[in-house]
């Protein structure tokens, strides 16, 4: 097959006519020549010679288009014919078996074209012909390769009708794309390096193939984009195909690869292999995949996160790259720009604070617009830009709710009880989150390094001191999404696994308005060991990729630990907030208890003076508070300072602590 573009298509109902003509005037043509063949053994000769016009040999004509792409000669394009022939009249399977002289070979054979047809060819039988190469005729089981049943291969038979459609081993493999243009200017770049590439190499005559183009990046509707338009611009028919379905055994993958040749030949194919959604390739499906690449003629695209290595045939690398802050704020304001002029002012500064915070792809950006237009319709105008600012977080959470656990964010300011220099840190996190796109665009930041912008946190101090509520009451401040990451489920005793674990959530996490909580980090995050062995060096790897993940991340990281001192130095200078949580002392207990009971909790004769005493912290605190409300309410009372008590006893009971007297005198 040789390299080329494909812009030709078979269009009006006037040429499908024709085109239909051509092939049924070259039919009966066929018939013809086994009705002479019949006579012609009988000692016979026919009455009435043919007389139906010639094929008009017009250029559209499907089975002219066959016979030039597969470059059939006109024994292999007759036999095709006699084949056809057996679809079309009834009578064909008589005239085959009378010219076979056995009436149970009432179908076309080999031995009936080499009979009937001029030019006859016995290459023409082989499988490495191009019949039976491309499977344009199929054969049947029989004692003979010539006595055998031959049989119009049924994609071939609709093509030549004019009937454009995938085979039918390729239904359930191959999707149509049909996809939005390429919107904006970075995305337009990448499209117009691509179609150059392709039109260099088909115009090359050192080139037997097109090179695979690869687009590489995590925006996975916009490398479609680029994709679908690409093909467009050179007259190609885009469709997908995910690389997970794909067989793994030879035969399978080789017959794939030929039918979508075939249909590359006919219709103008060309293939998008989708190997976005393979995200933990085994090594048999990577090599599947990679033969699979080699063994295709056809145009190919590839669309995956990572760079493919290139085996035999060249691949071409395009990098997509999410749509810098400019290309959002221009994609929003056209998103929404058939809005009431009402509304329009109503939006004030918030496609600013969307592009701060959010870092979406322009699909994301058309559904979210589209989701909060939805939802105006119901509302009033001026609740608007807080639907626009749901929608946004909506489109951010997909990916990690199968990733990490939601919590969470109804804790405010007065629910965090904690020394006021730590509160003012916590406030200046909330101020880094809110002007990044300030500091680091417009006052140019950015511009010097992009290595270590991300805004990262730790948060030490003893179990129940408050760290995870600070995070929470971070993400209702700041009205982002908290993510509480299960570190179960992310470190594996395997080298290289827990850093593609990482990956999976930093990426996931990568379209913004998500605040990461790695609780308990210093599971994760210890001490880096010295190398002693190849799982200690792999474990500093590990700890390393998480260092330049967390610097590069465009939302909030925070650690938690209950052993500051167990982590690393070094680790410790690379982020940019620590804050250690105090023990509560009395007072700041007392202020606890005075919030650990709901308005509508029925209490009575607290003493919160004196439950400030209990020498726990305020996680404990507010399980003394669950526990002595369900015990009251067990007996039929409001809480009182006797049932917080008995719950007391049951929490030192759980801690293994020892209740001092000092502790409880004068409760009860």
């Amino acid at each position: 097959m040789t390299v080329s573009i494909n812009t030709s298509t078979i269009g009006s109902a006037d040429l499908l006519r024709n085109s239909q003509n051509d092939l049924l005037t070259a039919i009966a043509m066929i018939r013809f020549c086994l009705e002479e063949k019949i006579a012609e053994s009988k000692g016979e000769t026919l009455v009435e010679k043919f007389a139906l016009t010639n094929p008009s040999k017009q250029l559209d004509s499907n089975l002219d288009h066959l016979c030039e792409s597969f470059n059939l000669s006109n024994f292999e394009r007759d036999i095709l014919l006699l084949c056809a022939g057996m679809e079309f009249d009834a009578s064909w399977g008589l005239l085959c078996a009378e010219i076979a002289n056995d009436p149970k070979q009432a179908y076309p054979t080999f031995n009936v074209a080499m009979t009937v047809l001029n030019n006859s060819d016995w290459s023409a039988l082989s499988p490495a012909a191009t019949l039976r190469r491309w499977r344009l005729v199929e054969i049947g089981g029989g004692n003979t390769l010539t006595s055998s049943p031959l049989r119009i291969n049924e994609r071939i038979l609709h093509y030549l009708m004019g009937q454009q459609h995938l085979d039918e081993n390729l239904l359930n493999l191959l999707e149509p794309v049909n996809t939005k243009s390429v919107q904006i200017e970075s995305h337009q770049q990448v499209l117009g390096e691509a179609i150059a590439t392709w039109l260099n190499a088909a115009q090359s005559e050192q080139l037997k193939l097109l090179p695979v183009l690869q687009l590489c990046g995590d925006d996975v509707s916009s490398k479609m984009m680029i994709a679908s338009d690409i093909c467009h611009n050179l007259g190609l028919k885009l469709h997908k195909l995910p690389v997970n379905i794909l067989p793994h055994d030879l035969s399978n993958l080789q017959l794939i690869a030929l039918l979508c040749d075939r249909e590359y030949t006919l219709n103008d194919i060309a293939l998008l292999l989708d190997c976005d959604r393979d995200e933990a390739p085994n090594q048999n499906q990577d090599t599947a995949v990679s033969y699979f690449i080699d063994a295709l003629k056809c145009p190919v695209i590839v669309s995956s996160q990572t760079r493919r290595r290139q085996h035999q045939r060249t691949i071409i690398t395009f990098e997509v790259r999410s749509p810098s802050i400019n290309e959002q704020q221009i994609l929003w304001k056209e998103a929404l720009n058939d809005l009431d002029s009402e509304v329009q002012s109503s939006l004030n500064g918030s496609i600013h604070q969307l592009v701060s915070y959010f870092n979406l792809s322009p699909t994301h950006i058309h559904n979210a617009a589209l989701k909060a237009k939805s939802l105006y319709q119901q509302e009033e105008s001026h609740l608007f830009p807080q639907s626009l600012w749901n929608a946004c977080r909506a489109q951010a959470r997909p990916r990690l709710d199968e990733l990490a656990q939601s919590v969470e964010t109804a804790a405010t300011w007065e629910d965090l009880i904690l020394p006021t220099k730590e509160k003012y840190v916590l406030h200046d996190i909330a101020a880094h989150v809110r002007q990044r796109l300030t500091v680091y665009e417009k006052w140019g930041f950015a511009g010097r390094s992009r290595r270590g912008l991300g805004i990262s946190a730790l948060f030490a101090g003893s179990s129940g001191t408050g760290k995870t509520m600070a995070a929470e009451v971070l993400g209702n401040e700041l009205q982002l999404d908290v993510y509480r990451i299960d570190l179960s489920s992310v470190i594996d005793k395997y080298i290289g696994e827990t850093e593609k674990n990482l990956k999976r959530i930093f990426d996931a996490a990568e379209g913004g308005g998500v605040i990461l909580l790695f609780d308990e980090a210093d599971a994760l995050f210890g001490k880096r060991t010295e190398v002693k062995d190849s799982h200690d060096r792999h474990a500093n790897v590990g700890v390393s990729y998480l260092l330049q993940r967390m610097e590069a991340y465009r939302g909030l990281a925070v650690l938690t630990t209950n052993l500051k001192n167990s982590l690393d130095q070094a680790f410790l200078r690379r982020l940019r907030f620590v804050i250690q949580f105090p023990f509560p002392d009395a007072e700041q207990r007392a202020e606890i208890w005075r919030r650990a009971f709901p308005q509508k909790t029925p209490t009575l004769e607290l003493d919160y003076l004196k439950l400030g005493k209990l020498s726990v912290a305020g996680g404990n605190i507010r399980n003394i508070a669950l526990n002595s409300a369900f015990i009251a309410a067990d007996h039929n009372e409001p809480v009182q300072m006797k049932h917080i008590l008995q719950a007391a006893k049951i929490e030192y009971i759980k801690l293994e602590k020892p209740m001092m007297d000092a502790e409880i005198k004068g409760w009860v």
